[in-house]
Formats: structure tokens, C-alpha cells, sequence
């Protein structure tokens, strides 16, 4: 799977800053001290990584704490109205 333009210009640019920098963010408050990237560039470089391996960039996740679907009401008889 090819990577978009924008993909891949985020790959270089990330990977500049970080050999530049030591870290690819500007912000000391958008990352943990000591990481390279930000949480939103570790994100973003999972999901590239996720589409050039060809699998889902968003794996499926359980439904949680979500409401449950209401079962389906019975058929009402007919003849108990009679």
C-alpha cells in the first residue's frame, strides 16, 4: 500500500526534527519528558505504520459501556383480544 503524500511528508519532517531536535515537538506540554514524539505524532505514526503493513488503521474495539439493543417485542396475539 502506497502512503499518501501528506504521509509521507510527515515521515520525513518528523524524522528531521527528531535528529535535529532529539524530539519532533516544539511543546514540552504535548508529550511525556523524555519522549521523542508527541502523543498525536506517536498515534498518527501507528496508524501509517498500520496502513503500509495493509491491516486496519483503527483495530475494532468492544462496544464498552454502550446501551445494548432492546430486545424484540413479542407478537401480539390476536386472539386474547376476542
Amino acid at each position: 500500500m502506497e502512503l499518501s503524500a501528506w504521509e509521507g511528508e510527515f515521515l520525513t519532517d518528523v524524522a528531521g526534527r527528531v535528529k535535529t531536535y532529539g524530539r519532533a515537538f516544539a511543546d514540552p506540554d504535548k508529550g511525556d519528558p523524555g519522549q521523542a514524539l508527541s502523543q498525536r505524532q506517536a498515534l498518527k505514526l501507528r496508524q501509517i505504520t498500520a496502513k503500509a503493513k495493509g491491516e486496519p488503521a483503527f483495530p475494532k474495539r468492544s462496544r464498552g459501556f454502550g446501551r445494548k439493543p432492546r430486545p424484540a417485542a413479542p407478537p401480539a396475539d390476536d386472539e386474547a383480544e376476542d
